[in-house]
This record gives structure tokens, sequence and C-alpha cells, in this order.
């Protein structure tokens, strides 16, 4: 049985646990992990945290988890800017590594951790879990049978509002450390998608904005804001197709949009991440008469919705994709082939975002590579 450590318990943390303890009785074809040790700021919340996910041991150091024996995999959910660290030493200790992205606030980071991934000889996967979705499986079978033709448009969002009021207090995403903003907090998301859908982004034009210039702090005052909650990107794919990303992290009423649009030579397809059980298809070789788009419901015939549901309709849920990219992570684990972004991929998303960046602060077009 494969012995799990994890460091970080917030959002993403208390997400990794129950797709740890969870993707045995989902999927029986892995075996039930081991839940061995938990790590967090300081020890109290860290026994706390360890009764609740069902770890065995707590530690208030991220270090005692990484040097565990009993340990063969590290859940890193901690905030970006102590990725590379962590992950660095996770690698350097002979353990495979599930990270959550992004992977590090600057590239020369990002290549470190890859180094230490290559180096180790580990798996280390990134947690990119919408590409999990049975919908977004179903939309990739669709474009490689060319459904709709050839794709010669695309057009990729995504948007939230837990930043839009402006009275919220400042906090660690609005530092630079933690990053660019909303480009590699949240693009990473719909770039993961466009990666595994249409292959990788040659050329990018980015604009980038901050609807509030600063935040109020709990000491009193106000704080500058240093990261940009909205951008702006037109694209250009290697195989040709054009498309825009737009994400904003401030946006009233959005609360997990994803929303793709392809469009080719015989058809469309249109996704919303936030309806994420199902999807609009238009196909020009319908009747005239008939013509429009058609809504398919997901159900247990995409795979691997059945795993979880017998019946079309009933839906899956955010915390549904992480245990199916577990169960891949556990399938790569065993040296098998998974569906899952690992530090090289994860690599050439980092790459794309910070060519987007770099084309907002020359105002211009840049190559990604």
């Amino acid at each position: 049985m494969v012995g799990v450590g994890l460091i970080g318990t917030g959002f993403m943390g208390k997400c990794h646990a129950i797709a740890w303890n969870a993707v045995g009785t989902v999927f029986p074809d892995v075996a039930k992990p081991r839940l061995v040790h938990l790590g967090e700021v300081n020890e109290d919340l860290a026994k706390r945290r360890a009764t609740e996910f069902g770890f065995a041991k707590a530690s208030g150091d991220w270090r005692a988890v990484v040097d565990d024996p009993d340990v063969d995999i590290v859940s890193l959910t901690t905030p970006n800017q102590f990725h590379p660290e962590m992950a660095i030493a996770i690698l350097e200790a002979g353990k495979h590594l599930w990270c959550e992205k992004p992977m590090a606030p600057s590239f020369a980071e990002a290549q470190a951790m890859v180094a230490a991934a290559q180096k180790s000889g580990k798996v280390a996967a990134l947690g990119y879990n919408y590409i999990q979705n049975p919908a977004i499986r179903h939309i990739g079978a669709l474009l490689d049978e060319k459904i709709i033709g050839e794709v010669n448009h695309l057009r990729i969002e995504m948007d939230e509002d837990f930043m839009a009021d402006p009275e919220a207090p400042f906090f660690w995403k609005h530092e630079a450390a933690s990053g660019y903003g909303a480009l590699d907090d949240f693009a990473v998301h719909p770039l993961s998608l466009v990666a595994v859908l249409f292959g990788r982004v040659a050329r990018v034009m980015c604009d980038m904005a901050k609807p509030y210039a600063d935040r109020r702090v709990a000491s009193g005052g106000r704080r500058a804001v240093e990261t940009y909650d909205i951008a702006s990107v037109l694209m250009h794919l290697e195989n040709g197709i054009a498309g825009t990303l737009l994400v904003n992290r401030s946006a009233w009423g959005r609360k997990g949009r994803i929303a793709i649009q392809i469009f080719g030579s015989k058809g469309s397809i249109l996704y919303d991440q936030e309806r994420m059980n199902e999807f609009q298809l238009y196909l020009t070789s319908d009747r005239p008469t008939e013509q429009g788009y058609r809504t398919i419901l997901v159900a247990p015939h995409h795979k691997p919705y059945d795993a979880f549901l017998p019946a079309p309709g009933h839906g899956l849920g955010f915390n549904d994709l992480k245990i199916i990219e577990c169960r891949e992570l556990l399938t790569r684990l065993a040296d098998k082939p998974a569906w899952i972004i690992d530090f090289d991929e994860g690599l050439e998303i980092e790459r794309t975002v910070h060519a987007m960046a770099r084309s907002f602060e020359e105002q211009r077009w840049a190559a990604v590579r």
C-alpha cells in the first residue's frame, strides 16, 4: 500500500485528503493508500487536521513529513511561493509528488523543480483536476473524431468573484511573491484544457489590469495590491488555431466558471464549468430544419462517471474530479499509462504564462518558445 503524506490543509489540502480517502472505494482497481503523516504550520493545527482527515501522524514541521520513511508520496497544497523549496526537498528525499498548481512564482524555480523530478526518477504530477471531467474527456474524443471538422477558433474564459469586493482585506494572493495574479493563479487551469485538447500555444499578446489599486489591512490603513486580477490574451496555437483567453478573479456573479467555445468547419462545442455535467454540440450535418445546439448530459457511458453513479443526469462535483485524478496518479505509480499533467508537461503551461507576462511588460506579441 502506498504511504501518503500531506503538507498543507486548506481548501486544496482537504480536497486531496478526500481524494486519498475515497479513491480505493470508487476505483477498486487501485489499492487503498495509507494516510501516514500530515504537516501544518503548527502542531496543534496538524493534530486537529490529522484527526479530521484520517492521518496517523501529525507534525508542525513539514520536513518531518518529507523525512518519514513510511511516506511514499506527498501531496503538496501550500501557497504557491512555498512550492519550489518543498517540492525539491520531497523529490530529493526519494518521494513521489502530487503538487498543486501553479508550479512556482518564477520560471527559473519551475525549471529547478523539473530538474529535481528528472534527477529523482520519481513521479511528479500537478493538480489539474479539470482535465479529469468526463465531459472534457468526451469533448477531446469528439475533437479526435473531427466531428466538428477542423477547429479554427477557440475562446476560453475563467471567472470567479472571490476578489470582487473592493472592501475585502489584503491577503497573500495580492502579494507579488505569489506570482502575477489571475494569470498564473487562474489561467493555468484553462491552459491545461488547451494543452490536452489542442496542444501547445505558439505566441501571445497579453493585457492585465487591477480593478482595485489597494486593499485594507487588519492593522489599519490600506496596502497597494501587487498582483493583477484580470488578464486578456490573444493566442495562436502551434497547430494554427486562433484563440482568446480571458480570466478574472473579480467577476461578480461568477463562482467557478471555465467557459469554452470551440468553433470548427462543421460545427461547434460549448462548455461551462459551472454546469460541469453537460456540454452543447452543434453539427452542420443535422438537417437544416433541426439544426441547433443539443445538450449532452454526462452519463455512465462517459467514463469514468460510471464509477461514481449508475444513472445519467445525477452529476459529479469538484472533489470527484480530484478522486479521478488521484486514481490516475496511482495508475502512473504502477507504471501504467495515465491521464495526468506531469512536471515536464506542466512546465510548458508555466512557459506560456510567463510569455504572457512578458508580452504585457513589453507591450507586444511574444513567442512562447
